[in-house]
């Protein structure tokens, strides 16, 4: 599956039906009144947040959506009926944006939010609305009004507390796959993850935090190298990063100095969030081996291994610890 997380549609809400003219003509009143109904309302364009998506992938499909116009008004007072509103379902975390602009329109933050972006137009009058004591049969009628329409452009950054990144094979997935409930695709080979993986992870008793498993960085994915540059977006609504490093690594201080520098370049502010840095892969080195590398000064470090299980729990307290401070 092709994780997408922009896109740019056109939205048309429904245009109002028209006001009819019409008569009322029967057998014993032949010359009746203005009884020509109102037009029905265009249906609205309704974008709705739902978190049984994770992607945007389903709205290239159409790049056009179109809300239904109001029924046209009848005769006999009869009213239009309303066009049936048109909804957009994406997944928490999408910005809508004006095309034009770029001007945001609206931010959906959680589960289940709606919001119009296009109104339908109004229906017209009919001409039994322009009976009057000097015109007593109107011969006029409203036609509806058009519905609204835009250019947008739509952004997913998905939600989540926790931003675990780390150079491709660092043990992103298999952690994210031993301490959550998701279940992500693990190789040997870099780039494994093309998606952004989120994991619910439980502590305590009733208590969790979401981790997001960001696909693996490169050098220079700031400024496009590599997959990473498609996925640095995700990582600016998290509350804590968490940096994973392969344990064998040569350079385990210039791994961490290296993907710290791709995330401020992408956005200076991230510096502010709490950092913690978990050593990956530690049942395949000998701890004197570990103890002789160089490693970053001024966060916390835990050695773990995803495989048998080492310092798990630590990591999940440490972690819990940041997300709550």
């Amino acid at each position: 599956m092709r994780f997408i997380d922009e896109t740019i549609i056109h939205v048309k809400a429904g245009d109002g039906g028209h006001g009819c003219i019409a008569f009322l003509r029967e057998k014993f009143r032949p010359n009746g009144g203005p009884c020509g109904g109102d037009g029905g309302k265009g249906g609205d364009i309704i974008f709705q947040s739902d978190k049984q998506l994770s992607t945007l992938q389903d709205l290239p499909k159409n790049h056009h959506y179109k809300a239904k116009r109001g029924e046209h008004g009848k005769g006999k007072n009869c009213h239009g009926k309303n066009g049936v509103d048109f909804i957009i379902k994406v997944p928490p975390g999408t910005i809508i944006k004006d095309l034009n602009t770029e001007q945001i329109i609206h931010d959906f933050k959680k589960h289940s939010e709606s919001f119009v972006i296009a109104k339908g137009g109004n229906g017209g009058f009919g001409n039994a609305r322009f009976k009057t004591k000097n015109n007593v049969a109107p011969k006029i009628a409203n036609n509806g009004a058009l519905g609204e329409e835009f250019s947008l452009s739509l952004e997913l950054k998905v939600l989540a507390d926790v931003g675990l990144v780390g150079f491709p094979n660092a043990g992103k997935s298999t952690l994210i796959s031993k301490i959550s409930n998701s279940k992500p695709k693990i190789s040997d080979y870099p780039f494994t993850t093309l998606t952004p993986n989120l994991g619910i992870v439980k502590y305590h008793d009733y208590k969790s935090f979401v981790m997001a498993d960001i696909p693996g960085l490169v050098e220079g994915a700031s400024k496009g190298k590599g997959l990473g540059s498609q996925f640095l977006r995700h990582i600016e609504r998290t509350k804590v990063l968490v940096f994973i490093i392969d344990a064998n690594s040569e350079t385990i201080n210039d791994d961490y100095n290296v993907l710290k520098k791709e995330l401020l370049n992408h956005k200076p502010d991230l510096d502010k969030l709490p950092k913690l840095i978990l050593l990956s892969k530690v049942d395949t080195i000998n701890d004197t081996e570990l103890n002789q590398k160089n490693l970053p000064n001024g966060v916390k470090i835990i050695k773990i291994s995803s495989i048998t299980g080492k310092n798990l729990e630590n990591a999940i307290k440490s972690i819990a610890y940041l997300v709550e401070s």
